[in-house]
């Protein structure tokens, strides 16, 4: 259920049919038959989609700028000299994934936005500007890590290294990006708050009738690359003694994950396995190679903590048993981290005001937010998920429920680009 604003005069209705019109033109961009999207990182669809968000900053007064890993920047600059509250998302998507992940929040931003513009008065000239921003291969489905983009604007990711980052066919990331005219020399704006608005893939919203989520902190997580080595050899006269099968090692991971998770109760552990590449991949050949991606996340680093060192030990018993050697690395990995409790209680304010209802959450999945979270005060906010769906073609959020999350997110923004939340960690 969603508690509807009090009262709506024609100007809010105007706003909210001019939002889901461009939403819509944005969502029927890389649009798969199954009713989702394809659109990953500097693939022909995210080009596109990149394209209608450039087209759309144009045409609502915003100065468009790309820097050097290819974040899109839409500015607007009240104040000339002074930082940029940032508030955005990504249009890049999961392979078949849902419509709504991470390019609601461009689409809200983008709008919140061009309300703020309209209601530009040099009288009362905010004391921010405005960055609107898309960043880059935040998914990280095709290029590792995920959360690329806003990883080298906060400086925890080198630039040359996040652009030599290869694809699984050796593409490198400046070269897809240079392919579909994303390149650019721009290091970003200078911060001085953020804010972005997700959906929030989970169903703690939907179940309670709340409208907006509040978010007030992260799971922390870790993420790990894996290779598992074998011996190739021919499937049907290779005696199953003498066989170092790559794959039987992988298959194991994989269920030594999930008992971890098992083994910790009431959820308080997500476990996955993901993108396995077999090698040499032939029906009539043990694997020799498989690499595959592992994650751990939880809300209690003492869990986490405890669950990477039986993973540990886990792996050295499957190296013995299946006659395999597997090499783990660390891909990428943030603790538990608080939102600034003055973002969320800015955040409460507006939602009462504008007659909507509010809980507080948490996050599981990692966002670009995560990173500005460290560098400047950050609003986080979410909008619910039908049957907490997410990375699925049956993804979906209620009309009413976005066009909530706009009015929200621009009312945060406003508070923000007043410098309300300066000094509020």
């Amino acid at each position: 259920m969603t508690i509807k604003r009090i009262q709506r005069d024609a100007a809010d209705d105007t706003r909210a049919e001019l939002f889901l019109r461009d939403w819509r033109s944005l969502s029927r961009i890389g649009q798969t038959p199954g009713g989702g999207v394809d659109r990953q990182a500097a693939s022909i669809a995210d080009a596109q989609s990149r394209t209608w968000f450039t087209t759309l900053l144009n045409q609502y007064g915003f100065t468009v700028r790309t820097d050097v890993i290819g974040n899109i920047w839409g500015l607007l600059e009240w104040n000339p000299g002074a930082p940029f509250v940032v508030v955005g998302s990504h249009l890049d998507s999961q392979p078949l994934a849902g419509k709504f992940d991470g390019a609601y929040g461009v689409a809200a931003a983008l709008h919140a936005g061009r309300r703020l513009a309209e209601e530009g008065d040099a009288a009362t000239r905010p004391k921010y500007n405005l960055a609107v921003v898309d960043w880059f291969n935040e998914e990280g489905s095709r290029f590792a890590p995920s959360m690329m983009g806003s990883s080298v604007y906060t400086d925890k990711l080198p630039a040359p290294t996040a652009l030599a980052t290869e694809d699984a066919d050796g593409v490198t990331v400046a070269e897809a990006l240079s392919a579909v005219g994303g390149t650019g020399s721009w290091t970003g704006p200078t911060p001085a708050a953020a804010a972005e608005i997700h959906i929030e893939q989970g169903r703690s919203l939907e179940d309670s009738g709340t409208t907006i989520g509040l978010v007030e902190s992260c799971w922390a997580a870790e993420k790990f690359t894996v290779v598992v080595r074998g011996e190739q050899a021919h499937t049907g006269s290779t005696v199953i003694a003498d066989r170092h099968d790559a794959l039987l090692g992988a298959s194991r991971l994989v269920v030594l994950l999930r008992e971890l998770a098992d083994r910790f109760p009431g959820g308080v552990l997500h476990t996955s396995v993901g993108q396995l590449t077999v090698m040499p991949n032939s029906p009539v050949v043990v694997p020799r190679r498989v690499d595959l991606t592992m994650d751990l996340r939880s809300a209690d680093e003492g869990v986490l903590a405890e669950a990477k060192q039986l993973l540990k030990q886990g792996v050295k018993q499957i190296e013995q048993e299946a006659a395999v050697t597997i090499e783990v690395g660390e891909s990428h990995a943030w603790g538990v981290r608080p939102y600034a409790s003055a973002g969320v209680d800015l955040a409460r304010e507006c939602v009462d005001a504008l007659g909507f209802s509010s809980r507080p959450v948490q996050t599981l999945a990692g966002h670009d937010s995560i990173n500005m979270n460290d560098v400047v005060p950050t609003v986080m906010l979410f909008v619910p998920s039908h049957e907490g769906v997410s990375h699925h073609e049956g993804e979906y959020t209620e009309d009413a429920d976005l066009c909530a999350g706009v009015d929200v997110l621009t009312d945060v923004v406003r508070r923000l680009c007043r410098g309300e939340l300066d000094g509020g960690r």
